[in-house]
């Protein structure tokens, strides 16, 4: 295994079931299966990289996430091409998730950064981006 490679990502989220449904589909359109599954949480693995998302603890709910505080900011994923964001695009307006920056899209990283922004249930921002 190369040094250095991300292993695996592990997030507390407000709706385990709600998260499950958003991520999972998502996920698996991007080749990511079903890795583990209990009570409080579930995985999808792609090679040797896991995403793992748990239910947080009533207690911990009080402040909701924002990714402009301490802390992640936004998760970004390879698209295989820009035809692969449009498609993504389309499905993910069609299961009406919030898409950011929809007025610059699909530039609104740059002129030449192909991409669409959109948001989980909890509001992390997720990115879907094109190879140059």
């Amino acid at each position: 295994m190369p040094k250095g490679l991300l292993h695996h990502i592990e997030l507390y989220v407000s709706d385990l079931k709600r998260t499950q449904d958003f991520w999972g589909w998502f996920l698996e359109e991007l080749g990511y299966t079903s890795f583990q599954k209990w009570e409080e949480g579930q995985s999808w693995k792609l090679e040797d990289t896991y995403i793992v998302f748990v239910q947080a603890e009533d207690r911990y709910l009080d402040i909701p996430y924002h990714r402009c505080r301490v802390g992640l900011n936004h998760l970004a994923f390879h698209a295989s091409s820009r035809q692969h964001v449009d498609e993504m695009t389309n499905k993910l307006k069609a299961r009406k998730v919030n898409i950011l920056y929809s007025d610059k899209h699909p530039f609104a990283g740059g002129k030449n950064y192909y991409a669409v922004f959109f948001e989980d249930p909890d509001r992390i921002k997720v990115e879907l981006v094109a190879p140059e």
